[in-house]
């Protein structure tokens, strides 16, 4: 048997595998599930439920006007001189019955084309999740209970035995990845189908979905390859867990509020999540409100800052050439034993 099929054998059969899996699909399937009960299709009832909805409420606040204008009259023959009403009762009118709209009543609805983006953001995060834990673990194992050791006395090769090993990582993890993203469009399909609607889906709407969920294997992808190559570098899981754990809580919280508290322009743009959304959006505007404190009076534009997927790609592309080369660097040079 070749290194390859068995390290791709062994990711399958390892129990953390199997675990970080069921627990990521229970949680997609949690997502669905709510959103198939919380959601509802708009037929001619919902409809004439949501006019009646909106007459009873117009008509509430007619009634609500009559009464506070009454008051008014009253205390006008009083004398009452107070800023409680208006000098002019009559000013006291009821809002036009247009502007409280059927459509504002209706329930819930899940429209697939303006709504399934938002949910591939979801997917695209909880895959990712469970690829870093998957490619940490996965390597990280085998340095601590000393597989590695073993293995290299029968493949010396130190570079070609760690890259085959994530080779098979990234396999198993495209597989599951795919798989999983052809479920989530079926599903979510089928929510629209029977708890919503599915109008407007064009070439462009399917071309734009497809890409995101693209962009979304792509980062679980990166994400197993920074796991693995951060367990390597420390010889066990929690290296790569606690590294993370480390640039996510310590890092990016404090630097959010070292930057925020010395009053830095665009704070978000030093935060990695800003770049995820990027990434999965294509783009992402920053504001800075700073300026407009200057000048309170007036319109004012706030700067902007644009960040895009490329530049997502490039930070990517930086931390694999830093881990994964730097995984193999260590790998190469350093006493395994």
């Amino acid at each position: 048997m070749s290194l390859y099929r068995a390290e791709l054998r062994r990711l399958v059969l390892r129990r953390l595998t199997r675990w970080a899996t069921v627990l990521g699909l229970a949680v997609l399937a949690t997502v669905a599930i709510g959103v198939f009960l919380s959601n509802q299709k708009i037929d001619d009832a919902a409809r004439a439920k949501a006019e009646v909805a909106a007459e009873q409420y117009w008509q509430q606040q007619v009634r609500q006007t009559e009464e506070i204008r009454a008051e008014c009259e009253q205390a006008a023959a009083r004398g009452d001189q107070s800023d409680r009403f208006p000098p002019d009762c009559s000013q006291i009118s009821p809002p036009p019955q247009d502007v409280y709209l059927a459509e504002q009543y209706l329930p819930a609805t899940f429209d697939f084309r303006a709504s399934f983006g938002g949910t591939l953001i979801a997917l695209a995060a909880i895959l990712a999740l469970v690829g870093f834990v998957v490619g940490s673990s996965f390597v990280g194992a085998e340095w601590n209970t000393g597989g590695m050791m073993t293995m290299l006395l029968w493949r010396p090769k130190r570079v070609s035995v760690l890259l085959t090993k994530l080779a098979a990582l990234l396999t198993g993890l495209l597989a599951l990845a795919v798989t999983t993203t052809v479920l989530w469009f079926g599903s979510f399909w089928l929510i629209a189908s029977t708890r919503g609607s599915t109008a407007g889906m064009t070439t462009g709407a399917w071309q734009s979905f497809a890409l995101t969920s693209l962009r979304g294997v792509v980062l679980a992808l990166v994400a197993a390859v920074l796991g693995f190559g951060l367990a390597s570098l420390g010889r066990h899981t929690a290296m790569a867990l606690g590294g993370a754990v480390g640039v996510v809580v310590v890092g990016q919280f404090g630097l959010g509020v070292l930057l925020s508290l010395t009053g830095a322009k665009f704070v978000e743009a030093w935060l990695l999540p800003t770049y995820v959304q990027a990434w999965m959006q294509k783009e992402v505007v920053l504001q800075d409100w700073q300026t407009c404190r200057v000048n309170p009076f007036g319109q004012c534009d706030p700067e902007t800052l644009t960040l895009t997927w490329q530049h997502t790609s490039g930070l990517l592309v930086a931390g694999l050439v830093l881990i994964l080369g730097g995984a193999c660097w260590a790998i190469r040079r350093r006493d395994v034993s």
